[in-house]
């Protein structure tokens, strides 16, 4: 998939307030500070279409994205630490639950997880709740530039085997490096060739 367009549509914390679900849409989430948005920037080659931060959190919203006018990507709050109040944390925690839980064109969550740690609790505990709804979500693995090869196969290895512990089988896996570029193609042609499948919900939904 070439990324022709990409624009910004809204940024919301009401799922009732969101575009109409009339496309597919492709939420991204992760712990603060994954990488996130610059790994946003390089899959759509838009270098300030999402907010990047040295600072954890700076994404407080679901923020939507059109791409190519033929599908959505959600870049949602990161989930673990930020420089906000506890309350502010449980508002997002609300809001990001409840619009995973019921957008109905909602075709992948992928969950970004940072490739240079070792499986963190936080990140194998949202895993195990998508897993819990049935919501169907893919690992992207990121910041693979930032160590050797052998130590991110190691780490994403680990993973995978911490998850199998409640998994009978793990997700598509992706290695990532916004850097480089590295596995940003792979993650595009699946998102096209789901979006080849897609149904737009019918009203009543």
């Amino acid at each position: 998939m070439l990324v022709k367009t990409a624009e910004f549509i809204c940024s919301n914390t009401q799922v009732d307030k969101l575009p109409t679900p009339n496309l597919p849409e492709y939420a991204f989430i992760g712990r603060s500070n994954v990488g996130k948005s610059s790994l946003i920037n390089a899959l759509t080659g838009r270098k300030g279409l999402a907010k990047t931060s040295q600072k954890p959190g700076k994404t407080q919203l679901i923020n939507h994205f059109v791409i190519n006018n033929n599908w959505y990507l959600v870049d949602l709050p990161g989930y673990g630490y930020a420089q906000t109040s506890k309350k502010n944390r449980s508002d997002w925690e609300k809001f990001i639950r409840k619009y995973l839980l019921s957008r109905a064109n909602l075709q992948c969550i992928f969950v970004l997880i940072d490739s240079r740690h070792e499986p963190q609790k936080i990140d194998l505990d949202f895993c195990c709740w998508l897993g819990e709804k049935g919501l169907p979500f893919m690992l992207v693995f990121t910041k693979a530039d930032k160590q050797s090869s052998v130590k991110s196969d190691q780490n994403v290895s680990k993973f995978k085997r911490a998850l199998l512990k409640w998994f009978e089988e793990v997700p598509q896996r992706f290695l990532t490096s916004a850097e480089t570029r590295m596995g940003l193609l792979p993650i595009l042609e699946t998102i096209d060739q789901i979006n080849t499948t897609f149904i737009a919900p019918s009203e009543e939904n």
